[in-house]
């Protein structure tokens, strides 16, 4: 590791979506992200998101895990159809992008950090650097 690298604060961040006994990853392709959102109509999905925050310089490591649970309503298949045309969220965690046109797919939400939905929680990794001395903002 260079000496510029030394002093770095390396963040990771990753998501799942389990509803039952299904998990969610990210689709990938249209096909497969129509057969996610059937599955997931109506139904009450807990997002998980992984956090990790790395003091390089001090070998500090903060593990975490941001939940937030999503109740899709009974959307129809046209909406499917309408909404993966528009969005094409084949790289997002259950095909829903919660910050654009995936949110009219909901009927409620409840978490504590929507920014997680993101894939990176904003609110735990600013409490994160706070502890490790950094002044956010």
């Amino acid at each position: 590791m260079s000496k510029q690298e030394s002093q770095a604060w390396i963040i990771a961040s990753d998501q799942l979506a389990i509803c039952g006994q299904t998990v969610y990853g990210k689709p990938g392709r249209h096909e497969q992200a129509v057969a996610q959102l059937r599955q997931m109509r109506g139904e009450t999905l807990f997002f998980h998101t992984g956090l990790c925050l790395l003091n390089s310089s001090t070998g500090v490591e903060k593990l975490d895990c941001v939940d937030y649970q999503i109740k899709f309503r009974k959307y129809s298949e046209g909406e499917i159809e309408r909404y993966l045309n528009l969005e094409k969220p084949y790289n997002c965690v259950a095909s829903f992008k919660s910050e654009r046109l995936g949110i009219a797919l909901v009927e409620s939400m409840q978490g504590p950090d929507p920014s997680a939905l993101i894939g990176l929680p904003l609110i735990r990794l600013s409490a994160m650097l706070r502890l490790e001395g950094l002044l956010v903002p």
